[in-house]
């Protein structure tokens, strides 16, 4: 029976191997978009080394490590609630869901404020402050709000993402499974998009945050 025929046949029949190699590409033009800015990044810290590293004592490395746990302990909730809906207990993979959230709302709100003091001391593209920089200074944290910028917009739209999956993991299973059909998947492929947010991260934590 063909794939098609199959598929009206069983209408909860997912493609779960297309659904991950399409994840998969989606991930690769993400790696390719921060992979181009970190090519970007390390052409100007090798040409103001000396800038960069002073600009990085700015940086409080403790909330940057703070943050870095967030995700580390997010990306492993999200690991044990794929394994607890496969186990058929949607109880705890909804609980594991909501506290992946968590963490990623604490990374969110402990950025906030750590951008808010940056703003509250005029360091911003465009303040007079910045202006009044060195070239490699500026540089420095241009590529800063740039790259964690873009990061935290990811990490936005992960959250939004897993409050989808909050719905899809608490829909009620047809008669003899153990979760609605398709939930798995989803939530594999949202796990997926988190390690990626979280991968990058730990590449932006020592690039800014440690370097001095």
């Amino acid at each position: 029976m063909s794939n098609h025929a199959e598929a009206i046949e069983h209408p909860h029949v997912i493609d779960e191997e297309g659904a991950k190699f399409g994840m998969w590409l989606f991930l690769f033009t993400e790696l390719l978009l921060f992979g181009g800015m970190f090519l970007i990044y390390s052409i100007y810290r090798a040409t103001h080394a000396h800038e960069f590293l002073l600009s990085a004592t700015e940086l409080n490395a403790f909330v940057g490590t703070v943050n870095t746990l967030n995700l580390l302990t997010s990306s492993l909730t999200v690991v044990l609630s794929i394994e607890a809906l496969k186990r058929g207990n949607r109880r705890l993979s909804i609980w594991l869901i909501l506290a992946t959230m968590g963490f990623g709302l604490a990374f969110m709100v402990i950025k906030y404020f750590e951008w808010t003091a940056k703003f509250h001391h005029g360091i911003y593209p465009g303040s007079e402050f910045m202006l009044s920089m060195s070239d490699g200074e500026q540089l420095f944290f241009s590529l800063y709000y740039t790259m964690t910028g873009l990061h935290g917009l990811h990490v936005v739209i992960g959250l939004i993402i897993f409050a989808f999956m909050l719905y899809f993991v608490s829909k009620k299973p047809p008669e003899g499974h153990k979760y609605y059909p398709g939930s798995a998947i989803k939530l594999e492929n949202a796990g997926l998009y988190w390690h990626l947010v979280d991968v990058i991260w730990i590449f932006l934590f020592p690039l800014f945050y440690l370097i001095s």
